[in-house]
């Protein structure tokens, strides 16, 4: 097959995993080791308030980068280099072979790991369940793992705003950002970024412990996610559009003027959209109240995930599609090969 082909396979087939298997278990997954890498790092930091703590915090972003990624290259560059030729056959005048068809399927697993999109829905449902049998003592207690507010004793407005903030606030790190970096780079840009945004969330905080150690990954989150935030309300209001979602208002319009709300200099940009495109308002109290209209009601949850969904596969159709096709496959393949001719295989 072509290779265009190739990467519009892999795409379809990353969103296809993702909607219908999911993740893997946390015992096997990929993310989980490299926590465990992080916070075996973490925990031979002596020197926390230094300018070594933050050469350590970069050094230790290109080891888990070069780790992981090499380690996804050296499986993906393998099966397409060592079994290309293996079992050649021809579907509809289309010539590929069973290593190609594994490549594509590995790739795209591969990718998968570097996004989440549907899992909003299976976090979400169980709290939507709890609320309307009306015990929002569970529903808060789902909810807060999910978020880093305290949720014990909250009512229900504010625990589904709470759902609905997490939901859209992650479109753009859980979906839009590795979306769009693999559309540039492939499996090695989607991987960048999900290094960058897992230490942002491990080490990114505020305090004494992390302010050094943790400053290169916050920082580099917040350069890696500043066109993807950016972009995201353009495809928020898109999605509301086809969904054809009543009492919406123009999602960027909204988030110009209101994602100033919110500390982080990105999240604000999907949170306003989306309360814009749902027309409601979200809340944390004493922080910030973002939109017009009330807070999200139980059925808002679902209709705020499914608004995400609805723009990340947009998203996926119009910008990583085309830019993977003609962009992002042939620099992975770039990668794989040269990981491949540095270890003398090719």
């Amino acid at each position: 097959m072509q290779l265009w082909a190739d990467a519009v396979l892999i795409a379809i087939l990353a969103m296809l995993i993702d909607r219908y298997v999911g993740d893997p278990s946390n015992t096997f997954h990929p993310l989980r080791w490299m926590g465990n890498v992080l916070q075996a790092i973490d925990d031979r930091v002596k020197r926390r308030q230094s300018k070594t703590a933050v050469l350590m915090g970069f050094l230790s972003y290109l080891f888990v980068l070069l780790l992981f990624g090499g380690i996804a290259l050296l499986v993906t560059g393998g099966v397409r280099i060592l079994l290309r030729d293996f079992y050649t056959f021809e579907i509809a005048g289309i010539w590929c072979s069973v290593g190609e068809i594994l490549w594509i399927v590995v790739t795209a697993y591969l990718t998968k790991i570097t996004f989440a999109l549907f899992a909003f829905r299976r976090f979400c449902k169980p709290i939507e369940e709890d609320l309307r049998n009306g015990d929002t003592e569970s529903a808060a207690a789902k909810t807060q793992m999910m978020v880093n507010r305290k949720m014990a004793g909250m009512d229900e407005p504010h625990i589904t705003s709470s759902c609905c903030e997490t939901i859209s606030e992650n479109l753009v790190d859980s979906a839009v950002s590795p979306l769009m970096y693999l559309g540039i780079f492939g499996l090695p840009g989607a991987v960048a970024f999900r290094c960058a945004n897992l230490m942002d969330a491990m080490w990114g905080r505020l305090n004494e412990k992390y302010k050094d150690i943790g400053h290169f990954p916050a920082r580099w989150d917040d350069v890696l996610g500043f066109i993807p935030s950016r972009l995201s309300p353009l495809f928020v209001g898109f999605a509301a559009w086809v969904m054809r979602i009543k009492g919406r208002r123009p999602a960027m319009r909204a988030a110009r003027a209101e994602h100033t709300k919110t500390p982080s200099p990105n999240s604000g940009w999907p949170m306003t959209a989306t309360a814009a495109a749902m027309g409601v308002s979200f809340e944390k109290e004493g922080v910030y109240v973002m939109g017009e209209g009330p807070l999200p009601s139980i059925d808002d949850i679902g209709r705020c995930y499914r608004l995400i969904e609805v723009t990340a596969v947009l998203f996926t159709i119009i910008v990583t599609v085309p830019l993977l096709a003609l962009l992002g496959i042939h620099v992975q393949i770039i990668f794989e090969d040269f990981i491949y001719r540095t270890i003398g295989v090719i």
